[in-house]
């Protein structure tokens, strides 16, 4: 359990990290060199790649079926449709498309794992080659143009996206892959703390080698587009946050402050919704989503809102086992509350 409850409080970390991103892109926060912007630029394609591939540990871990995996993509889908109309980067519906992507290899071998992951990466390589990246978008507004036109979302969901199908649903087989490794190994932890660090500082130096801005583009870190060496990075951030939680969380459980993660942790889709629905409808109501703060402000709003996160789930399940959209999700997709 304690493995279970540290992957919990890296799934809030990562909840946490999205919120900072999400909030700069919906409050439309100019650029700028202070700490907030240097810290969400940071977290910017990291935070949702950890989330992801907690999401494929969590499967790599559990028996679940494919029917069952299938049925949760259909309500996660769903769910997201309706979120997009708020917001339109919502990663829940491209969550769903990873799970139908986790389906077709759920009893595959941790190598045959690695291989379907590297396998989309390249995929989304020769599609970027074949294709235009930069349809659909307005880069100036961050707006998806035809968005909600079929060829569009088709695009959209599969190529070029926020969170897109290719690449992205590697981390979630990679994530399954992690998930078969025995966690609780210490040997396991060391591995995943200095190999995870050695690919999230090796993908840096590929885009020094050219001076073209298109190459350096795709072979750089960033999370758009995201290149074979922005998947690299995020593996690799991820698999030292996870590490290095599992490796300290006796420590952690010692200093008394593990509730305040595991808790929100276990309700990520729940607060999810609420970061978009409350967090961003806060700031819609004050007339803040028009770019007037700036990036520390917008930082102090983050943090207070997951403060606010993590007390509420502590208090929530003092009453009840699973968060409110858990508790649905499990009723639409097995019948049952229990």
């Amino acid at each position: 359990m304690k493995r279970l409850d540290a992957l919990d409080a890296a799934r809030f970390l990562a909840f946490c990290g999205m919120v900072l991103v999400n909030f700069r892109i919906a409050a439309q926060v100019a650029p700028g060199t202070d700490w907030a912007s240097a810290l969400i630029d940071a977290l910017e394609g990291r935070a949702a790649a950890l989330f992801v591939i907690l999401a494929g540990i969590g499967i790599g871990l559990s028996r679940i079926r494919a029917a069952l995996l299938l049925r949760r993509a259909a309500f996660l889908f769903v769910i997201g449709l309706i979120n997009m109309t708020v917001f339109d980067a919502d990663i829940l519906h491209f969550y769903a498309l990873y799970f139908i992507v986790g389906a077709a290899f759920l009893t595959t071998s941790r190598r045959g794992l690695w291989l379907g992951a590297l396998g989309i990466v390249a995929l989304a390589v020769i599609a970027n080659l074949i294709f235009d990246y930069d349809r659909g978008w307005d880069w100036n507004t961050l707006v998806y143009t035809d968005l909600w036109t079929l060829p569009g979302f088709l695009r959209n969901a599969l190529f070029n996206g926020w969170h897109p199908v290719l690449p992205w649903a590697s981390f979630l087989l990679i994530g399954m892959a992690i998930g078969r490794s025995e966690l609780h190994s210490q040997c396991v932890q060391h591995r995943l703390i200095m190999w995870g660090f050695g690919a999230a500082v090796l993908a840096l130096f590929p885009q020094m080698l050219t001076s073209d801005p298109d190459l350096m583009a795709y072979l750089g870190a960033e999370s758009i587009p995201p290149g074979p060496f922005y998947i690299m990075a995020g593996t690799g951030t991820a698999c030292v946050v996870i590490g290095l939680l599992l490796k300290l969380w006796p420590a952690l459980e010692g200093a008394h402050i593990a509730p305040f993660l595991t808790a929100p942790g276990r309700q990520s889709l729940t607060l999810y919704m609420a970061h978009i629905l409350i967090g961003m409808g806060i700031l819609e109501e004050a007339g803040m989503l028009d770019g007037s703060l700036s990036a520390p402000q917008i930082a102090a709003y983050a943090l207070l809102f997951c403060v606010t996160s993590s007390l509420f789930a502590l208090l929530w399940f003092r009453r009840f086992k699973r968060g409110p959209l858990e508790t649905l999700m499990r009723w639409v997709t097995e019948g049952t509350k229990a």
